[in-house]
Formats: C-alpha cells, sequence, structure tokens
C-alpha cells in the first residue's frame, strides 16, 4: 500500500516552528534541530510551509522565487541538510507550492508581463478573500485580479509560459529528493469568465493536474500531492483526487464541523463514500494554520481542552490519512490577546483590525523552561504567553496525562485500516469499529457504559464513558 494512504503527516510554519541563529524568526536549521521530536511523536511525514524567498506580506505565501530559500529561513543547503536529517529518521518530506499567484515582487510581474496574470479592463465585483475588491489598477489602466491580498497578483493559467514553468519548478524540488506537495488553493487556478459569480472549483484545473500526475510518477518513491480545496462538496472534492489528478484532498469539512454528533457522522459518511468512488484515500484535520486552534474553537477552558483531545482520538481513529498542526499536539490554545501592533496577517491589516486573522495559532512553538521564550530561540517574532511553561514539550514529555502522551500514544497504537462500521450507541455517542479498534466518542450525550476496558482514553474513565471523551478498545 502506498505510504500516502494511511500517513500521519505533521505541517510545520517554519517562521514558529524553532529558531537557530537567534533573531526572532523559526528557520530551516532550527526545524533540522527538533526533527528528532516528531520522530519521537511517530508521525509518517512533514509539511513545510512555504520557505521561499518572499517580501512575507501573507507569511511567505506570496513567493518571489520558488527555487530559493528565504534568507530569513537559511539556504539551499540548509533544506538539503534538513531533507537529509528527516529521511535519516524515517520521516518524508513534503513542501508547499503556491501556484494560484505569485508575489507582486515575482520578475515576472514587476517587469510588466502581465499577460501572465489575470488582467482585465473591466473588472468585476469579486471580492478578495482578505477583505474589499479583488482587482487593482495596473499603470496602463488595466486591472489585475488578486483574490487574497494586492501583492499576490493570481497567475493567468492560459498562458502556457505559467504551465510550463511551474512543470519545472515541480521537478527542481522533485530532484532535490521532496516527497510531495501541498497544493495551495489547488481549486482556484483557472478562472472562468468576469461576468460568473463563482470564482473557484472551475473544471480546467483537472487537465493541469492530470498533468502534474505525470510528472510525479515519472520519479520514483511514491511522490505524492494533497489538494488544498475549501468551500466545495465532497463529490467534487473527490475529482481532484482521481486516480490520474493528485493523490489527497484535505477534508475542510471535517475540520470546520461543529462538535455535533450528527452533523459529524454525516461528514464521515459523506467523506469516506466521496474517497471510495475515486479509490482515494479520506484525511482528516482538526486545525492548521489558517483556523483557530482546537482548544479554543471547541469552547472556552476545560471544556475546549476535553473536546480538542477527543476530537484528536476520533480523528486518529478513522480510516485513512490525517493532518496534524504544530502545536496540536501540545494543546495550544489560541492567543486572542496579540497586540495589534506586533499582528502581521493581511486578514488583520485590510479589514482595519475587525477580523483577528490567523496570527494566533502561529504563535512559536514552546519547547523548554518556565519563561518566554520556552526554548523557540533567543526571542519570538510573536510574543508567547507567559502561562504557556505548562505546554512546552519537556513539560508534556514528563507528564503521563499530558497531550503530548495523548498523541504519542495513540500513534503508536494506530494501524492503517480500511474499514469502518457504525455500531449502535446511546444518543449523543458516535461509536465505530474498523479493522482492529472499536472507537466510542461521547460528544455530550449521557455517560455510556464501556463494554471492555479502553487501550486508550481522551479523559479519565471509570467503566463508563463521560461526555467530550473518546475512546479506543480492543475489537472482539
Amino acid at each position: 500500500m502506498e505510504w500516502w494512504r494511511t500517513a500521519i503527516i505533521y505541517q510545520i510554519y517554519p517562521r514558529s516552528f524553532a529558531d537557530a541563529n537567534g533573531d526572532g524568526v523559526g528557520d530551516l536549521p532550527g526545524i533540522t534541530a527538533r526533527l528528532d521530536h516528531l520522530a519521537d511523536l511517530g508521525v509518517d511525514a512533514l509539511w513545510l510551509s512555504p520557505f521561499y524567498r518572499s517580501p512575507m506580506v501573507d507569511g511567505g505565501y506570496d513567493v518571489a522565487d520558488y527555487r530559493d530559500v528565504d534568507p530569513v529561513f537559511g539556504t539551499l543547503a540548509d533544506f538539503d541538510a534538513l531533507l537529509a536529517r528527516a529521511h535519516g529518521l524515517g520521516l518524508r518530506v513534503i513542501v508547499d507550492i503556491v501556484p494560484n499567484h505569485t508575489s507582486s515582487a515575482h520578475p515576472w510581474f514587476a517587469s510588466g508581463l502581465h499577460d501572465r496574470y489575470v488582467v482585465s479592463d473591466t473588472p468585476n465585483q469579486w471580492q478578495s478573500l482578505f477583505g474589499g475588491p479583488a482587482w487593482t489598477q495596473l499603470p496602463d489602466g488595466s486591472w489585475y485580479l488578486h483574490l487574497f491580498d494586492p501583492a499576490q497578483p493570481d497567475l493567468n493559467w492560459g498562458n502556457p509560459d505559467v504551465r510550463a514553468e511551474f512543470d519545472d519548478i515541480l521537478r527542481f524540488w522533485l530532484d532535490r529528493g521532496v516527497d510531495g506537495f501541498r497544493v495551495d488553493v489547488a481549486h482556484g487556478l483557472v478562472k472562468p469568465d468576469i461576468a460568473e459569480l463563482s470564482v473557484f472549483d472551475q473544471d480546467g484545473v483537472h487537465e493541469i493536474y492530470r498533468g502534474w500526475r505525470k510528472i510525479l510518477d515519472s520519479y520514483p518513491g511514491e511522490r505524492m500531492a494533497v489538494a488544498e480545496v475549501f468551500d466545495t462538496a465532497p463529490d467534487r472534492v473527490a475529482r481532484y483526487v482521481a486516480a490520474d489528478e493528485l493523490h489527497q484532498a484535505f477534508n475542510f469539512d471535517f475540520l470546520e464541523a461543529p462538535w455535533d454528533p450528527d452533523e459529524l457522522r454525516r461528514i464521515i459518511d459523506a467523506s469516506l463514500a466521496a474517497a471510495a468512488g475515486v479509490g482515494a484515500p479520506p484525511t482528516w484535520v482538526i486545525s492548521n494554520h489558517d483556523r483557530h486552534r482546537p482548544v479554543t474553537r471547541f469552547g472556552d477552558g476545560i471544556p475546549g481542552r476535553r473536546r480538542a483531545r477527543a476530537a484528536a482520538l476520533l480523528m486518529l481513529g478513522l480510516p485513512g490519512s490525517a493532518y496534524i498542526y504544530q502545536g496540536e499536539e501540545l494543546g495550544l490554545p489560541e492567543v486572542l490577546d496579540l497586540p495589534a501592533e506586533v499582528r502581521v496577517d493581511p486578514q488583520f491589516i485590510r479589514s482595519g483590525g475587525t477580523a483577528l486573522g490567523r496570527d494566533g495559532c502561529r504563535v512559536p512553538l514552546p519547547w523548554e523552561g518556565d519563561t518566554p521564550p520556552f526554548g523557540f530561540g533567543a526571542g519570538s517574532w510573536l510574543p508567547q504567553p507567559a502561562d504557556w511553561a505548562a505546554f512546552t514539550v519537556e513539560a508534556q514529555r514528563a507528564d503521563a496525562d499530558s497531550t503530548l502522551n495523548l498523541y504519542r500514544n495513540a500513534l503508536r497504537l494506530r494501524r492503517p485500516a480500511a474499514t469502518l462500521t457504525w455500531r449502535s450507541a446511546p444518543d449523543g455517542v458516535l461509536c465505530f469499529e474498523t479493522d482492529r479498534l472499536l472507537v466510542a466518542a461521547n460528544l455530550g450525550g449521557s455517560a455510556f457504559t464501556l463494554p471492555r476496558e479502553p487501550v486508550l482514553a481522551s479523559s479519565p474513565v471509570g467503566g463508563t464513558l463521560p461526555p467530550d471523551t473518546t475512546v479506543w478498545m480492543e475489537k472482539d
């Protein structure tokens, strides 16, 4: 079976993982120095958010050079060292590719090659996902499209130069030895006629990915690609992971699901059916660099923590592949009280501060010690809460009941599963069995009498399954 069908993949946001050179910003050598944490955790692969040359208007998702490392993160030699160390530890490496747009500092845009971007003499009413109009005027009077920030002009995938360039970019990183790509805004590359209202998920994107699949398949080692496709129905998402296209697509329905048993079961069933229809693995995720952390999203204080732990065990018990965002394994909360002057997310800036944006889930990780920056480096580009001492890797490794050890134990006990069968359970309880495990998650119903002793529980149990708790049990 291909490795990616059941893999646990850990997302690293490089600015916030670990800082080796003491400038307060995470970097590639910092990641390399901390890879033992991922090997100890038990994941199969890591995904690096962009580390390319960039003005960093949108945290590196505004790329100026797709074939080089931004100096803030290091050098190509540093990347090669990271890749070698990861492979030495048995970890595969996936890198972000950003094909929907470049930076406005990219040589194409800066030199006026605007035929390689989406330009119109008559802009429509499309709005940027970061707020405000999606069009900005050029000196010649025409308008260029930016579905995100004005510093991120959208590429024209009808231009053969764009297609050839990205084919070459893929080969550049595959030749260096990467194991795959995470495709940013995968459903946005092909734009409709500007008279249409719907911007995303145009049928023309599939021709692009069929070409990319041929490139990936031409390399040994089961290279793969995972698509970011949001606000799209499961049956439409499944088209991106047909046998001749990409390998996985993120499950945003599961990520955004409320803490509701009926809705979660509906989403799980729809996800399994859509993936099975095209022979692809389902994927599961409860957090990433663009969403509030689950501890905060699921509720304040202790209820949020219990639910986040229960959600993690539920996710890791499902068949398929799962993604873990850095800090999720530590149970980090969203940092909601960052001062306005330190926030850099364009969502916050373009909204005039009415939208907090994504900085709160990007606060650097706490590794050890009792005071900030908790071993992250000599400083921290976003301030860490003073009470994060209890969340450090060092503190949690020594605590048998910590969230870190819950994840470690789950990944140690987890076995790839091919099937899921629902079992009867009281209202509010989801109960299913896979090839090896019986999983029960109480999402707020009455206490559920357990048929046997659990091998793992998200919270303490004593013969019954309390609310906001998930357990794994051996099958009969």
